[in-house]
């Protein structure tokens, strides 16, 4: 799609006069947006300004189709197509007055402001993705709890808790094309920096829980850098090292609408698309997208155990799934907990908890590993000459019992200890018992 670039600010200042009681909203745009043509197949938007054509990305995950992210074993097991909802699967279209005021009326701390770009990545939610809007709606109702309590917990806004959705598509085991990870897409120094472990057999950037209180408190700091809403998100997507490049191109604007045209391309689409994933995510019944059954675990416990599990004993042992105990617990990549290391957490159902305590001495007693605690090493091999070799048909041997010594063992068979030693390749006198020496 192509968008036309100016500046905005008596567009805005128009469409507000249309809605007199939006009076007291702020003004915050910085440039006037025009869809000159648009595609719904696109995953890029065409700007054209005074500087040029110019390309803004979508995010990665507006990307996706409901078939990619059905292919996750909770999702498939837990939410279905609702067959009781009786809307027409079809979109209306609104005035964009209509679009301002919804996005003004929700109660939130963060601006929303209203743009086509934001139109455009509404309309793209609302169109070619509404059938992944319908999994985000039932996916929401395992995840979002988890994502309130980490943002509550740092005093964040509560609409920060949409971000996943444009970030993984509610997927906690995505991996974007540089390796971020997980449902919040942490790169791994950022994520090793806020106390996410990572190593072969652990990942916590894809454990819900320990990835949102880590985001909360990533957010948090990204704020007290910046101290504007829409920078943080922003420095989100792209590092804050990438907004004060931004910021110092712009001449110091510290407005993201101002410095909208020196962001990375993905991120100019970023901020509408939050904006976008706010609005589908309040208002999908206007647009007629009926939420997916969903009957996802809710109530979920976790156990702690201190000894390596893998999940192979969970299956075998309790007969749980193996698929759930992934979906649940994605953070362990290679299906061993290693609880050896340190306390770790099982997640499970709240149903199988009391079957995990009631077996778990069975479920400890089987064998969580097949790496070698301790190995036997084989002594040194004897060197022998090819004059040794040919002598060796006639060679002479003893087995060591508890007491021999090797100069008893010179004495007993009329030899010397440093021959018996050359023989038998030792370098010093010890010998075990039960081991057989050449003497002769």
């Amino acid at each position: 799609m192509r968008i036309n670039i100016a500046t905005i600010a008596k567009q805005t200042a128009k469409s507000l006069l249309l809605l007199g009681f939006m009076a007291g909203m702020p003004s915050v745009m910085q440039a006037q947006i025009t869809v000159v043509d648009e595609d719904a197949d696109d995953d890029e938007i065409e700007v054209v300004s005074d500087e040029g054509v110019e390309e803004i990305e979508f995010p990665e995950s507006m990307t996706y189709n409901l078939d990619s992210l059905m292919n996750q074993y909770m999702s498939k097991t837990y939410l279905a197509p609702d067959n009781d909802c009786r809307m027409k699967d079809e979109n209306p279209t609104f005035a964009k007055e209509v679009y301002i005021d919804r996005l003004h009326r929700m109660p939130t701390i963060m601006e929303m402001p209203y743009n086509e770009v934001v139109q455009s990545c509404i309309d793209r939610y609302t169109g070619r993705l509404r059938r992944s809007v319908s999994f985000f709606l039932g996916a929401a109702n395992f995840y979002l709890p988890i994502f309130e309590e980490a943002l509550e917990a740092y005093q964040m806004p509560l609409e920060l808790k949409y971000l996943p959705v444009i970030e993984s598509a509610l997927n906690p085991t995505a991996v974007s094309r540089v390796g971020a990870t997980g449902l919040w897409q942490f790169m791994l120094t950022t994520g090793k920096a806020y106390g996410l472990e990572v190593n072969s057999l652990v990942d916590e950037r894809r454990d819900p829980v320990k990835a949102s209180y880590a985001a909360a408190r990533y957010l948090r700091d990204l704020y007290r850098i910046f101290g504007d809403w829409n920078l943080v998100i922003a420095a989100y997507n792209c590092g804050p090292e990438n907004i004060n490049k931004a910021i110092r191109r712009s001449g110091g604007e510290t407005d993201y609408w101002k410095i909208y045209p020196y962001l990375p391309r993905e991120t100019r689409g970023y901020v509408p698309a939050f904006i976008a994933a706010n609005y589908v995510m309040n208002y999908y019944c206007e647009h007629n997208i009926c939420p997916m059954n969903s009957q996802l675990p809710a109530k979920t416990d976790t156990v702690v155990v201190n000894q390596n599990v893998n999940f192979s004993q969970l299956v075998n042992v309790c007969g749980f799934d193996l698929q759930m105990l992934r979906s649940l617990n994605p953070e362990y990549r290679r299906d061993i907990v290693p609880g050896a290391t340190k306390p770790s957490a099982i997640r499970l159902p709240v149903a199988d908890v009391a079957r995990f305590i009631d077996l778990q001495d069975s479920v400890f007693a089987a064998s969580a590993s097949d790496k070698r605690v301790v190995v036997e090493v084989e002594e040194d091999v004897a060197k022998t000459t090819k004059a040794d070799k040919r002598s060796a048909r006639g060679a002479k041997w003893h087995t060591v019992r508890r007491g021999d010594t090797i100069g008893g063992l010179a004495k007993k068979y009329r030899t010397t200890a440093a021959r018996i030693r050359s023989l038998n390749g030792l370098r010093g006198n010890n010998i075990r018992a039960g081991k057989k020496l050449r003497v002769r």
